[in-house]
């Protein structure tokens, strides 16, 4: 569904009191109601929701919902027209990081940090200058790093009612993917749970090596463009995107196997309308052009995606 560009609106949305959530629920009423085709340029506070940089490592600091978890998200936006059965486009147009970001390893007991021995570790925290216009972050020790920006966090709430946690990523409605493909220039396309689709946004991260090993990557705040739309014919009924890196399908379980299983399903379901194939054929080209990855390794389901490079079929 698209509108002329005579008609497109565009939205600004700050993340303040009101405007912001650390649960996915489809109770919640939206903060913005945009039409399809419409831009909207939010600004998110870190996942943890600072409000304030940490001057020094580990330096309690205020924040959005004091010691609550969940994702510090902007949000609920009504998209109207959006319905179950159609896909919510969102076209990621620009991100830009704010000043500063963070990182923490072995903050949490977790069945990963324990095989690697840091379970009971205190936890170790790099502190990050960003500077957007150079594309470059550098930490208290002086190591820098090219940036790749996008959000950790774009989905929609599950159909079930009341409060639902942030933190795993869903088939339907996506959510905590954190996708490091998902750069300015790609389109994310959600399943619709719900009338509205009601999305809510944020969990910028600068850059995120797949698998987001440690459980953060470099959280920050981000101001992001998007413009959001409704395709109501998607090619594959599960979380999928297209991203300059190429095709991207997805799966999330607490079993590798399965998650690995969900993604490549889903890229055989779009490799064969793509291609005019049955789905053995589709399966003996997707071995020779297909890559499958560790999306991340920390939210409490594992994530994978699978990911055909533009132009590797021609």
């Amino acid at each position: 569904m698209k509108k002329g560009l005579s008609t497109v609106a565009e939205h600004r949305l700050d993340s303040v009191p009101g405007t912001v959530t650390n649960v996915f629920s489809r109770d919640l009423p939206p903060v913005l109601t945009v039409d399809p085709g419409d831009t909207v340029v939010v600004h998110s506070l870190d996942a943890s929701g600072h409000l304030e940089r940490q001057r020094t490592p580990g330096e309690p600091r205020p924040k959005m919902f004091g010691g609550r978890p969940g994702h510090c998200l902007a949000g609920p936006i009504a998209v109207r027209g959006a319905r179950p059965g159609t896909a919510l486009a969102v076209r990621v147009e620009s991100l830009r990081p704010d000043p500063w970001g963070w990182t923490v390893a072995a903050a949490a007991d977790t069945p990963l940090n324990r095989r690697l021995g840091l379970a009971d570790a205190e936890p170790s925290w790099l502190l990050w200058e960003l500077d957007a216009d150079a594309g470059t972050g550098t930490d208290q020790y002086g190591h820098t790093v090219s940036l790749a920006p996008f959000l950790g966090v774009i989905g929609l709430p599950p159909a079930e009612p009341g409060e639902h946690p942030t933190v795993p990523p869903r088939v339907a409605g996506g959510g905590n993917i954190d996708c490091r493909e998902l750069v300015a220039g790609s389109t994310l396309f959600l399943p619709v749970t719900v009338d509205d689709a009601l999305l809510c946004v944020g969990d910028g991260h600068a850059v995120q090596g797949d698998g987001e090993v440690s459980g953060t990557a470099v959280e920050c705040g981000m101001t992001t463009r998007l413009t959001l739309d409704v395709e109501t014919a998607p090619p594959v009924p599960t979380v999928h995107a297209v991203t300059p890196a190429g095709r991207i399908t997805f799966g999330f379980d607490a079993d590798l196997n399965e998650a690995s299983a969900q993604a490549l399903d889903a890229m055989l379901t779009w490799m064969g309308s793509l291609f005019g194939l049955d789905r053995a054929t589709a399966l003996a080209l997707a071995s020779t052009t297909v890559n499958l990855r560790v999306t991340q390794v920390a939210n409490q389901v594992w994530g994978v995606h699978a990911l055909l490079p533009e132009g590797a079929v021609r």
